[in-house]
C-alpha cells in the first residue's frame, strides 16, 4: 500500500518561511519523479514543483527563486522550503509520486500566508 504523508503545513506571516515534508512508505521516492502541488480555494490545482529522478528539478515561475525542493533518498522523503512566503501562496499543499501512467497523492497539508 502506497502512502504519501505531507506535514509542516501552518500559519505564517508574510515573508515568513515554512518546510514542508512528505514521507512516503510503499515506494521508492529514488525511482519516482516526485512533485509539490497546491490548490487555493476556487482554484485549480497546479504545480510547486517536481524534482525527476535525475534530481532535476523545475518550478512555477511564481515561485522560483522562493521555493527549493529536495529529496533524500536514504530517509525516502521529500521536502519543499519555502521561503519569502506571501498571501498568495495560501493553498493545500499536496505531494506526488509519479511514475509512468501511475501517480500516487497525499492527503495534503494546509498552509496559510497572512499577517
Amino acid at each position: 500500500q502506497v502512502q504519501l504523508v505531507a506535514s509542516g503545513g501552518g500559519l505564517v506571516q508574510p515573508g515568513g518561511s515554512l518546510r514542508l515534508s512528505c514521507a512516503a512508505s510503499g515506494i521508492s521516492v529514488s525511482i519516482y519523479t516526485m512533485g509539490w502541488y497546491r490548490q487555493a480555494p476556487g482554484k485549480q490545482r497546479e504545480l510547486v514543483a517536481i524534482i525527476t529522478t535525475a534530481g532535476i528539478t523545475n518550478y512555477a515561475d511564481s515561485v522560483k527563486g522562493r521555493f527549493t525542493i529536495s529529496r533524500d533518498n536514504a530517509k525516502n522523503t521529500v521536502d519543499l522550503q519555502m521561503n519569502s512566503l506571501r498571501p498568495e501562496d495560501t493553498a493545500v499543499y499536496y505531494c506526488n509520486a509519479q511514475q509512468f501512467g501511475t501517480r500516487y497523492w497525499g492527503q495534503g497539508t494546509q498552509v496559510n500566508v497572512s499577517s
